[in-house]
């Protein structure tokens, strides 16, 4: 298209108003009649309604939407009032973008909407103006003028780009553009009903924003001034560095630890602290102890990580990888991990749960957090709490005692390096208290999200973010964790290894460490799954691996040793289960559950800190007594109750079982769990003490291949009981064909290993009587 001047345009008759104008949309842009402007379109509607007005050689109606962010704004997102804008030219740019040139004509208002698919298509009615007085207006236009003027003055910059006669239209589009910041600003302008509104609204405007220039203009010389100010400072300063060269008394020191604060990027109240402690340290005698101690905790501010981070692998692919590469097995817990890695992505902070991992020795519980500082590539650091009882161990020591140092927390951030490492906190179960505090309280700040982002150590003095820090704890029991600690973390149990499992470990991830260990890791070493069966069931009773581990190194040590002897290297050795008695000695453990059917002797099973155990207990009557329970093997006070409700319990039933009444008053009761020297308590061995009281009292053998747990109620109740994973590992390992558990666990034998459920046969007991039914031959 030709473009008119705009002489020629104002020339030009206006077209007639058609009942239907093709409208655009603008974004970020109000246009004024009398205006030329520019600009571009994206949008496929735009740029639809602009070919159709081309086409039919008719003018376009410009209107703003009310918010920027909008891509694809509705009819209640576009202001009302607009202006009807004659096309002047259409240039196609790279991209599919489209420039157009328009003039604005005249100021109209959307009557209603026609169309808006595939274009806006509007009916528009005339905007109601208002007249203006002749004088006023007059007046108003020099007071304007003069403000003009006096705009100019501050910024000479706009005097190019207000050029038009004061109250024409280009005037005020002109104003509209360089005055007026923000489309509801324009908009506004553009509504107003008359020609005085208008110029009344643009002196408001000129005043407001030469009060602002004023006030720039004064806070800029204050600026100078300031800058002027330091430039003499810093002459000064170079000054007084000269004469402390010259007397040799480090102050080039000071200067150093300025600068590197300064690098650091310090949060501010940091920075006031070096600040306050570089102008103490100026005034010390540099050689004496309290310099010193001032330098120490300086540099101890200035290694601390402040902003310094370590880059997160946010491949949950490849953390699973890295996690099953580490370790057999453990799968939820590997499950868990993915979805605690998986929100820390989408939340982008680890303001959640802290995990806690409990479970036996040698389950991998330290190992997996280690995995898990692989997996999300961060920096590990650990701590151990095993026998920690001061807190200064957790806060550090205020620096009014000699020798005082920060706390193991931030001595960790210290030696990380970067704000967001995997922080392990070992042995969180071992911690004690005294008189010095309680390391256990003071950890609550420390993993609770909700206040660490804001941790005050007692050496540091301020505030210091542990937010990004990843907490990982670890702990045998839950038992000794506080309540309150407890209740911060998130428990996730890691239980014993079945056979299989080991076997696999020990296959995939023990053989080949020990080797490489051992200087074996170039020869072949055959070891069957038979032999490494054996040194599982024969030479180790654990529930971890830690104790199988240590035999199979004993066994590469032996080959290390032939090796050497050898003047020949051997390329391959090949261990039998013949060999295992050279190699380890004698078998250590044998299956000590009770293999003949007796009367008085139940299998009963036990939870304990290293994992399950099968324990027998023995029940023996004695005659020309008084009716007396002796109960012998170091049991707790919970295991007793358990045993003289077990005895209530048969002796209300003895016509049931055909006990006479008199023999409980005429001879005494001894129930024996043996390994005496172990303590043992709890009320899970509450049926497997009325089996044998029951057995006992009336000649009956149980059988030897069963085995039992739960606790009992004086009404032969059944309840559950806990540890039912470690329980039946247990009674697996011993060979147990047949294991009695409370109807109430029968949701647990979901959760157990295969290994166990195909080779263990579950029978499920709500009350003692269906106990004695398959218990007794």
């Amino acid at each position: 298209m030709e473009e008119n001047t705009a002489s020629e345009l104002s020339a030009q008759p206006i077209k007639p108003m058609k009942s239907v104008y093709k409208m655009i949309v603008m974004r970020g842009m109000v246009i004024f009649p009398g205006q030329t402007f520019h600009f571009d379109l994206g949008r496929e509607k735009s740029r639809t309604a602009l070919e159709r007005a081309v086409e039919l050689n008719e003018d376009i109606f410009l209107v703003a939407q009310k918010h920027d962010s909008m891509a694809n704004p509705a009819p209640k997102d576009i202001y009302r009032v607009g202006t009807v804008a004659r096309i002047k030219q259409v240039l196609k740019m790279p991209n599919d973008a489209t420039r157009v040139l328009v003039t604005g004509i005249r100021r109209m208002e959307i009557d209603s909407y026609v169309s808006i698919l595939p274009a806006f298509e509007v009916t528009l009615k005339e905007f109601e103006t208002e007249s203006s007085d002749e004088s006023m207006m007059e007046a108003v236009c020099r007071v304007v003028g003069e403000q003009l003027s006096a705009y100019k003055k501050l910024d000479r910059s706009y005097n190019d780009m207000i050029v038009s006669p004061v109250g024409s239209d280009k005037f005020i589009a002109e104003v509209s553009q360089s005055i007026y910041k923000t489309v509801e600003q324009r908009q506004a302008l553009l509504q107003l009903k008359s020609d005085y509104a208008m110029m009344e609204d643009i002196y408001a405007r000129l005043v407001a924003e030469c009060d602002m220039k004023t006030l720039e203009k004064k806070i800029a010389g204050k600026v100078r001034a300031n800058i002027d100010k330091s430039q003499h400072e810093y002459y000064v300063r170079e000054q007084i560095k000269a004469l402390h060269d010259e007397l040799g008394d480090g102050a080039d020191e000071l200067d150093e630890y300025e600068q590197r604060a300064e690098d650091k990027q310090l949060p501010e109240h940091a920075m006031e602290k070096v600040r306050r402690e570089l102008a103490r340290l100026d005034k010390m005698n540099p050689t004496s102890p309290e310099a010193g101690v001032s330098r120490t905790y300086l540099e101890c501010i200035l290694d601390l990580p402040w902003t310094e981070t370590g880059r997160d692998n946010k491949d949950l692919d490849k953390a699973t990888a890295i996690l099953d590469a580490d370790h057999y097995g453990l799968e939820k817990v590997k499950e868990r991990i993915v979805e605690y890695l998986a929100v820390h992505q989408l939340t982008q902070n680890l303001r959640g749960s802290i995990l806690c991992f409990v479970g036996p020795p040698g389950v991998g519980k330290t190992s997996i957090v280690a995995s898990i500082a692989r997996a999300v590539n961060r920096k590990l650091v650990s701590m151990s709490l095993g026998g920690v009882r001061d807190e200064a161990e957790i806060r550090g020591h205020r620096r009014t005692y000699i020798g005082a140092l920060p706390g193991r927390i931030l001595s960790g951030m210290r030696q990380a390096g970067v704000i967001n490492p995997v922080f392990l906190l070992d042995e969180i179960d071992k911690m004690t208290s005294d008189f010095r505090g309680d390391p256990a309280s003071a950890l609550l700040e420390v993993l609770d999200p909700n206040q660490n982002d804001h941790f005050k150590d007692h050496y540091l003095d301020m505030e210091y973010d542990l937010s990004n820090v990843m907490f990982v704890t670890t702990a045998n029991s839950v038992d000794t964790i506080p309540a309150p600690l407890l209740d911060r973390m998130e428990v996730i149990e890691l239980t014993g290894y079945t056979f299989e499992e080991k076997l696999q470990i020990a296959k995939r991830f023990l053989l080949p460490k020990q080797q490489k260990q051992n200087g074996l890791e170039k020869v072949s070493i055959d070891v069957s799954d038979d032999v490494l069966m054996k040194i599982i069931v024969g030479y180790t009773r654990e529930s971890g691996v830690r104790n199988l581990e240590r035999s199979i190194e004993q066994v590469i040590r032996k080959l290390a040793v032939q090796q050497v002897k050898n003047k020949k290297k051997i390329k391959q050795f090949t261990v039998t289960e013949s060999d295992l008695t050279e190699y380890l000695g004698v078998v250590k453990y044998t299956d000590d559950v009770n293999k003949i059917d007796d009367a008085g002797v139940v299998t009963g099973l036990a939870w304990t800190s290293v994992g399950g155990v099968t324990l027998n207990v023995e029940a023996a009557v004695i005659g020309n007594g008084k009716g007396e329970i002796l109960l012998t093997g170091s049991l707790g006070d919970v295991m007793k109750e358990s045993a003289r409700t077990a005895l209530s319990l048969v002796r209300s039933r003895a016509e049931q079982y055909g006990i006479a009444a008199e023999k409980f008053t005429a001879c005494d009761l001894h129930i024996h769990v043996p390994e005496g020297a172990t303590p043992k308590d709890g009320p899970s061995a509450g049926i497997t003490m009325a089996t044998a009281i029951l057995s006992a009292m009336t000649g009956r053998k149980v059988r030897s291949d069963v085995a039992m747990t739960g606790e009992i109620t004086l009404r032969g109740r059944v309840l559950a009981i806990g540890g039912l994973k470690e329980k039946s590992l247990a009674a697996y390992r011993v060979g147990i064909k047949t294991l009695i558990i409370p109807e109430e666990n029968r949701k647990d034998v979901h959760d157990l290993p295969a290994e166990v459920t195909d080779n263990i046969r579950f029978l499920y007991a709500s009350n003692i009587d269906e106990v004695f039914e398959n218990a007794f031959i």
